[in-house]
């Protein structure tokens, strides 16, 4: 399994929002230009995150996006199947059991691993990303 574009952008954007959210709704502009994303790759990933009801959008003069729950209650596991769809790292198809060696490897190794990836996107949520960029941010220490 390998992260794409899609994303790792998404993600960076979803962290954007999440932090910007308390002044409002945040508009794509706005989000594009602080992460470097150009708009239209956002409208794409903010159209697949919409459908997977982790935003919504606000029309009109105070429009853009808002979460559509609390921060603590959206997991990386969602918004990666949201942008990514399955995270295996193995795609099977059906007749990939009916050998005895490659049911081996797909219940010793490839079930756990998936296992795993699951436990620990599922494991972080949107709100604990939040606090770890904002610890990080405020550690910086300037000198005039």
């Amino acid at each position: 399994m390998k992260i794409s574009t899609k994303g790792k952008y998404g993600m960076k954007a979803i962290v954007d929002l999440a932090i910007h959210s308390s002044e409002g709704a945040v508009t794509l502009k706005s989000i594009s230009e602080r992460q470097d994303i150009s708009e239209g790759y956002l409208e794409q990933i903010f159209s697949l995150l919409r459908k997977n009801n982790l935003i919504k959008g606000k029309k009109g003069s105070q429009g853009g996006y808002v979460l559509q729950k609390d921060p603590k209650h959206i997991t990386v596991g969602e918004i990666l199947r949201s942008l990514e769809g399955d995270l295996s790292v193995v795609q099977l198809d059906d007749n990939y059991i009916d050998d005895r060696m490659e049911k081996c490897i797909k219940d010793i190794v490839w079930d756990k691993l998936n296992d795993k990836i699951n436990f620990v996107v599922n494991s972080i949520s949107l709100e604990d990303l939040v606090e770890e960029y904002k610890k990080d941010r405020n550690s910086f220490m300037y000198y005039i």
